[in-house]
């Protein structure tokens, strides 16, 4: 009977492999719908205002 590291080396996948690929794919679901979410956040307050200050410089030769 074959034990559990057997089985994963199967070369034609197997369940090991078949297994990795739909833990992969979940975590790609996972990782894209978080990536969306910050994309999707507005920008605060606080940061636009550096970025306004640091524009201003630039444009004054600072």
């Amino acid at each position: 009977m074959a034990n559990e590291s057997e089985r994963r080396r199967k070369p034609d996948g197997g369940p090991a492999l078949e297994e990795a690929r739909l833990r992969q794919q979940a975590i790609g679901v996972r990782l894209r719908h978080l990536f969306d979410e910050v994309v999707n956040e507005p920008v605060p307050d606080e940061f636009l205002d550096i970025l306004r200050r640091a524009d201003e410089k630039r444009g004054s030769g600072a």
